[in-house]
């Protein structure tokens, strides 16, 4: 009885029932949003590079050769020599090493040299890999592949040219226009560093410095040099390399090797680890999101006592009636606990419905344009848990108006105020 008295009872104040559910409901939709994108932007972000086991370079701190190499933030000082890298590749454990030559730049996006393998092998969010949009892979040193932020930005197109400048300003004053590469492909968004790189490949690239050191003003003697050293598919030197190893379970090993590499000083990351130390930083922003929606929780709690509180002074003559009626004190208590209860479950229930519609018609975009691969899962056992404590203090919070309404005597009621 006193369910059915809550539901008839709100029916009559629907529209104001109606815009608390609803402000519960958007506060719920942004707490558990922010919950699931939190989450979600660790995973992402870690999956910046998939299936790689170790990141390797010139000796350097991890989270410096992570940021370099990975997300194109900041450079490199040294390069480290080509037979340094072939005699770690052609170490047994290793399955497969992707050669990576950074250093140049085009219109303020990074280029990055490298050979076929790195779209063979390159994995990203969850073992996904790099696919063309339009076009090919490049298959002689005068092509590149765009990524798709590139190709948007600077509105590109298949067998367009390009130029690639020294540094990786966006104003450059040493402009390769000797060499200049023309577009064979353009990449599908990925959401990560790849759609804001040129890609070329190493013999490209070195023949792009190559003519830039000799001239077409040299004497013959560097023309022959110059010539020599084009013909030759082996680069002097690259920047950095990943490595695909046979099993996981040599990863820590390998690691030591490249790091005790007698040939020269290197250093090796593991991925993953690295990847913690730079998400550290964005730990500060992380908890400020989180607080932020725990404060719209609480403005959405109020707007629901405020309503209660509100329409009680509108409901003394219906509490009175019912009081006449042979309604106890505590059956009155229980009929304003119970509204604030079904306002509450009602808001948490629309808010986690809002939240997966949202997911379903915005996990692809949010994919292109963010990196964000949000995967439309169950809740997780945190996110019950908040829910459950939004459901908790929505019924605390009827508490303040279900004790006054429990207070208000039946002459109190019945008294006409002027």
């Amino acid at each position: 009885m006193i369910a059915r008295l809550s539901i008839k009872s709100l029916r009559n104040r629907k529209v104001t029932a109606s815009l608390t559910v609803l402000s519960i409901a958007l506060s719920v939709l942004l707490l558990l949003g922010v919950e699931r994108i939190r989450h979600e932007s660790r995973e992402s972000f870690a999956a910046t590079i998939s299936g790689t086991d170790l990141v390797g370079g010139a000796r350097t701190s991890p989270v410096h050769l992570r940021l370099s190499v990975v997300f194109h933030i900041g450079n490199v000082t040294n390069n480290i020599g080509w037979e340094s890298y072939r005699a770690i590749a052609g170490r047994p454990e290793v399955a497969w090493t992707i050669p990576l030559s950074l250093g140049d730049s085009h219109r303020g996006f990074r280029v990055l040299g490298t050979s076929a393998d790195y779209f063979e092998h390159f994995r990203f969010a969850r073992d996904r890999r790099l696919e063309l949009a339009r076009g090919r892979v490049f298959d002689d040193e005068h092509d590149t592949v765009l990524g798709a932020d590139v190709a948007e930005a600077l509105k590109y197109q298949v067998g367009n040219s390009i130029v690639i400048a020294h540094g990786a300003g966006e104003i450059s004053f040493a402009q390769h226009d000797q060499h200049p590469f023309r577009i064979a492909g353009i990449l599908t968004r990925t959401g990560t560093p790849v759609d804001r790189t040129v890609h070329v490949s190493l013999a490209g690239l070195d023949a792009v410095h190559e003519d830039a050191s000799y001239g077409a003003d040299s004497d013959p003697l560097a023309a022959i040099i110059r010539e020599k050293h084009q013909t030759s598919a082996t680069p002097r030197a690259i920047t950095a390399f990943l490595v695909g190893l046979k099993s996981r379970g040599t990863v820590l090993s390998m690691q030591r090797r490249v790091n005790e590499y007698p040939g020269e000083p290197l250093t090796a990351v593991l991925p993953g680890v690295a990847l913690q130390e730079v998400w550290e930083i964005t730990g500060v922003v992380e908890k400020s999101l989180f607080a932020v929606s725990v404060l719209v929780v609480v403005v959405g709690l109020s707007g629901m006592l405020v309503a209660l509180l509100t329409s009680l002074g509108e409901r003394r003559r219906e509490m009175a009636i019912l009081r006449s009626l042979g309604a106890r004190p505590a059956q009155v208590f229980a009929l304003i606990l119970g509204e604030a209860g079904f306002l509450t479950v009602a808001g948490v229930l629309v808010g986690i419905a809002a939240l997966y519609a949202g997911l379903f018609a915005g996990r692809t975009w949010l994919e292109s344009r963010f990196g964000l691969f949000i995967t439309v899962s169950w809740p997780s056992a945190h996110e019950l848990g908040l829910v459950a404590v939004v459901a908790a203090a929505g019924i605390l919070i009827g508490l303040l108006p279900a004790y006054r309404s429990y207070r208000y005597s039946l002459a109190d009621g019945m008294t006409v105020r002027i």
